[in-house]
């Protein structure tokens, strides 16, 4: 979102330039022609084309927004045609008057300043046809003048480039900057806060990339840790906390690093076992039940009777890629496996049959 924002921007400046551009050199040919400065009125072919290209192109850009003219193109056509206007009047005044040639090259120069403030390369090919003229037709007497008043606005508009640049430079580090922070926050919100585990959501996005790279037999384990309420009720929520910690990581140490392993609930774990035949997950899910069982995790479930933190865990294979039927039956063998005493493994009906 962030790169389509700064895209967005940088196709609305050249938009306003070009508007803005083409709307000052219509405004400045109608003056030009209708309301001259000079005693001399003349129809200047120039300025009459410069005026109907420039409310054509204002007409079609506005009506296809999404198109681009080329800038550095249509500024140098522009300028030569300010450039053959100005040799026409000049020529039809009769006599060397400096005072047009100055009135003249600032406008080209404002036009082009005003439009063109951070694209110097449009500027000088807007502004060289004629400051090339009017050194032509005056540089004798005037030269040093007429590149001053080009050179000043030139000046100008590079301190505003490098500043501009240096600013985009600051701008798109930033961007690039809440982007990587933006990554990294989405990474944390895939994660268990508290195992560091898959969450929910993590656990999601992790299924459909496997799901969608890999068409082998994979394998899902429902994972509950017996009597947790009780052991939060007799040992309090931060060592519960704890046994849950030590729990997840007993998990994730039990299996490869492309199984997939998610915190499914408060004390409920899911794992997808990745390209495995169905011995291999039940053995995977012994290896887990055992793991847990050797961590010693004191659980004195009520007065009389005293043992260790465990798990019962349900298996069900996945069977064309239809995870929630998966968990459906692993849910149910786990329900078994609780009811035939817990701190066992069962599989699900379809597992007994392959």
């Amino acid at each position: 979102m962030t790169v389509q924002s700064w895209r967005t921007l940088r196709t609305k400046k050249y938009q306003l330039s070009l508007r803005l551009f083409l709307l000052l050199n219509a405004v400045s040919a109608v003056f030009t022609l209708f309301f001259p400065l000079f005693a001399v009125k003349v129809l200047s072919p120039p300025a009459i084309l410069i005026f109907v290209a420039s409310t054509l192109l204002l007409m079609w850009h506005g009506k296809y927004t999404d198109k681009k003219i080329h800038l550095p193109f249509i500024s140098t056509i522009f300028g030569v045609l300010w450039a053959a206007h100005i040799v026409q009047k000049y020529t039809l005044l009769g006599h060397s008057d400096y005072s047009f040639l100055l009135i003249a090259l600032l406008s080209v120069l404002f036009i082009g300043s005003i439009a063109f403030a951070n694209n110097i390369i449009a500027f000088t090919l807007h502004s060289l046809p004629s400051v090339a003229v009017c050194l032509w037709l005056n540089g004798s007497e005037h030269g040093l003048r007429v590149i001053y008043f080009m050179a000043l606005p030139m000046a100008g508009i590079a301190i505003q480039h490098v500043i501009q640049k240096r600013y985009d430079g600051f701008a798109q580090q930033l961007m690039y900057k809440l982007l990587e922070e933006r990554e990294t926050l989405n990474g944390l919100s895939m994660l268990d806060p508290l195992t560091g585990l898959y969450n929910r959501r993590g656990l999601q996005h992790r299924l459909d990339t496997l799901l969608a790279l890999s068409n082998a037999k994979h394998y899902v384990l429902l994972l509950d840790i017996d009597h947790f309420k009780a052991y939060n009720d007799h040992y309090g929520h931060m060592m519960g906390d704890q046994a849950l910690i030590r729990v997840s990581a007993a998990i994730r140490d039990s299996v490869r690093s492309r199984d997939v392993v998610a915190r499914f609930g408060g004390e409920e774990f899911m794992v997808l076992l990745t390209a495995v035949d169905p011995q291999q997950a039940q053995t995977a899910a012994e290896r887990i039940r055992q793991k847990v069982y050797d961590l010693k995790i004191p659980h004195m479930f009520n007065e009389n009777v005293a043992t260790n933190v465990t798990v019962s865990i349900g298996i069900a294979p996945l069977v064309d890629q239809d995870i929630d039927a998966a968990i459906s039956k692993a849910d149910k063998a786990l329900y078994e496996a609780k009811k035939q005493g817990r701190n066992n493994t069962l599989v699900s009906d379809d597992l007994r049959i392959v």
